[in-house]
């Protein structure tokens, strides 16, 4: 990364890799704004600002004030705390062989549901739909129909859902789309809330257990923050051995 030099605030410098930085620390959407060069040149201009009230705090001795001593007392334990727990918790572990284990004793949390994908069209009335039926019957593909005359973001994919399992669609879609056979459509409109469905069932996966590679680092994720929990709980309680706790309220 090349370290440029942008600015010069009373003899310290403000380099291009300050700005990469700052940038970086940035959620995505703000980082945006500032990578053009018309947004780099604002931020440099606000490192500008900051270096400059930095000199006039110190000039004025604001660092030495009491406040601001309990400022820097209040900052610097809770970043102690913040460090030690961090710090704790990057100790504890999940190897391999422990997620091996767990996945081997649970296998029924790693089942894969009965699922099918689906596609529809989504109609406003009841008369709209009857007719794309009957256009679709004539010889319209499905997913020219949905691309047509379909009111669900899912037209730009010819009204492919996915694949999908029980308990994600509202409750007549789901009973209307399982009792299908893989390519047969609803012969009738489908009412919801969202309007009137036509339903054509692409295909049908039925449970299975999903492989190991694929859950892998979730079920680590699931055991790490398990175990985390245990181990944090753990050691608070042997420091309340080591330290003075006296609860003050029972709420």
């Amino acid at each position: 990364m090349e370290k440029t030099p942008l600015a010069t605030v009373e003899g310290k410098e403000i380099y291009s890799t300050d700005l990469d930085n700052l940038i970086k620390q940035l959620p995505p959407e703000q980082a945006n704004q500032f990578n053009s060069r018309e947004g780099r040149r604002q931020l440099l201009e606000e490192l500008v600002a900051q270096e400059l009230f930095y000199l006039e705090g110190k000039e004025a001795k604001a660092d030495e004030t009491e406040e601001f001593k309990k400022m820097v007392k209040d900052a610097e334990e809770k970043l102690l705390k913040t460090h030690m727990i961090a710090q704790f918790m990057m100790d504890v572990t999940v190897p391999d062989e422990e997620v091996q284990k767990f996945y081997d004793e649970n296998p029924d949390q790693f089942i894969a549901p009965d699922s099918i994908r689906a596609l529809h069209v989504l109609l406003p009335t009841e008369e709209q739909a009857a007719q794309i039926i009957d256009e679709i019957k004539d010889g319209k593909s499905f997913e020219d129909a949905a691309k047509e005359y379909s009111v669900c973001p899912s037209k730009d994919q010819g009204g492919d859902l996915g694949y999908f399992s029980k308990g994600k669609m509202v409750p007549e879609f789901e009973t209307a789309a399982f009792a299908l056979e893989v390519g047969e459509m609803t012969e009738t409109p489908v009412q919801t809330q969202f309007g009137f469905h036509i339903i054509k069932v692409l295909d049908r996966k039925v449970s299975e257990t999903i492989p190991f590679d694929v859950v892998k680092e979730n079920a680590r994720n699931y055991l790490l923050r398990e175990k985390q929990n245990r181990a944090f709980l753990g050691k608070v309680e042997n420091l309340k051995q080591k330290y003075t706790v006296e609860m003050k309220s029972a709420f």
